[in-house]
């Protein structure tokens, strides 16, 4: 692929919410699904999504420790402890496995414009699944479209993806600088297999050293994880948009992995943050009754620890359900 066929991938990010996800709106934001549910969006404003942050902090925050969700919380922190100590394992062997893919180690970009962001080979588009202006062009498209169409989930589901890089962010930012982790290129060049742990850097050597602190959790993760749950939750009967993000989401993962800027308990966290984020901002938005017409209260999801063999390596990772 050259670049030529990247920047048609880019175009594609931006028109995705036109072209796949357009439908005639219901009575100005209100949507019946096959099941008979309702599901009623207020008319957003373009300032929502900054005054609902302090919302969505709140509510996340209570999400992590809630009596639904602690079990879930807690799984995710076992599975980090578990993963960490073969970590430096992991690393080494997806290096292995991208090899025989035909993955390259090295996350090269083009310019489009005045901004160097265009993939130059597979695994760098990988890599940027995560990058926070792959949802900014996917928000863009569902602005553009929300606001051509009078659309009110469009609209909300934009504002949502912006909300969610803040919201996420934060999260993530505190947890990074709490941890002090190493990233696998630092840890390898500096001979510390799995990574030196410095807890609470200094803001001047978290600034001029990044990449000796900011490895966990992954922010990569977190930004998309947080955006494919926002616009599925906002979708849902758009069943294929899980899988296929998913699908791109482990590709990233592995690129990370064998271009050594995370390891493998760098996710778990991620994963969390980024659907319980994503989740609550979604859900902020409207007001859903099943085909009884009661509010629905369901639970979001499970958590499982999973093992696996590859090529004689036992690898151990975790599973979300949704």
């Amino acid at each position: 692929m050259n670049a030529k066929h990247y920047t048609f991938i880019f175009l594609f990010l931006l028109l995705f919410p036109i072209l796949v996800l357009g439908q005639d709106t219901i009575s100005k934001g209100v949507y019946t699904f096959s099941d008979g549910s309702v599901r009623v969006y207020p008319k957003p404003k373009w300032k929502d999504m900054i005054t609902n942050i302090p919302k969505d902090f709140i509510a996340t925050g209570k999400s992590f420790v809630s009596k639904n969700n602690i079990w879930y919380t807690g799984g995710a922190i076992a599975t980090t402890a578990l993963l960490i100590p073969v970590d430096q394992k992991i690393v080494d062997e997806s290096r292995n496995i991208a090899d025989n893919m035909g993955l390259s180690p090295d996350n090269k970009y083009g310019k489009l414009g005045f901004l160097k962001i265009v993939p130059q080979n597979i695994g760098s588009g990988f890599y940027f699944v995560g990058n926070g202006m792959t949802v900014i062009l996917i928000g863009s498209g569902f602005a553009a479209y929300g606001l051509i169409e009078n659309d009110y989930r469009a609209q909300a589901t934009a504002s949502g993806l912006m909300e969610s890089m803040v919201v996420s962010g934060v999260f993530v930012q505190a947890i990074k600088r709490m941890t002090g982790r190493e990233s696998p290129f630092i840890a390898i060049q500096n001979g510390n297999p799995g990574g030196h742990w410095t807890p609470f850097p200094s803001f001047p050597a978290y600034a001029n050293e990044t990449p000796s602190y900011d490895a966990m959790p992954s922010g990569h993760l977190t930004t998309i994880m947080s955006a494919l749950t926002i616009i599925t939750t906002n979708y849902p009967e758009y069943k294929w948009v899980k899988p296929v993000g998913y699908t791109l989401i482990t590709g990233m993962c592995l690129q990370m992995m064998q271009s050594q800027v995370h390891w493998a308990s760098d996710y778990p966290l991620a994963l969390l943050i980024g659907y319980l984020s994503g989740k609550n901002i979604a859900k902020n938005r409207f007001q859903q009754s099943n085909p009884t017409g009661s509010l629905e209260n369901t639970k979001n999801y499970t958590l499982n620890v999973t093992g696996n063999r590859i090529n004689n390596f036992n690898l151990i990772g975790v599973s979300l359900t949704f």
